[in-house]
Order: structure tokens, then C-alpha cells, then sequence
């Protein structure tokens, strides 16, 4: 078994992951939002 060493994370890279996280859930929120509203998944199509 290899010893390894903890890994230090830049703090760019959380800031990066934190900010795809919210702008994914802001996405998903609009998904939702437009369901709700139009009755299509993606509004403009079918």
C-alpha cells in the first residue's frame, strides 16, 4: 500500500466548482420555470 501525500486544492479550482454548481442549479431552476409555465420541456420545440 503507497503512501499519499493529502492533495492541496487550489483555491481557483473550489471558486470554479462552486460557481458551475450555482450556475447549474440556476439552469435547473429555469428548466423547472419553464415547465411549469409553457407545459414544454424546452419551449419553442414540438
Amino acid at each position: 500500500m503507497k503512501n499519499i501525500a493529502p492533495q492541496k486544492v487550489e483555491k481557483e479550482k473550489i471558486v470554479a466548482e462552486k460557481l458551475n454548481g450555482r450556475f447549474a442549479m440556476l439552469g435547473f431552476i429555469a428548466l423547472v420555470g419553464a415547465y411549469l409555465t409553457t407545459g414544454q420541456i424546452i419551449p419553442g420545440f414540438i
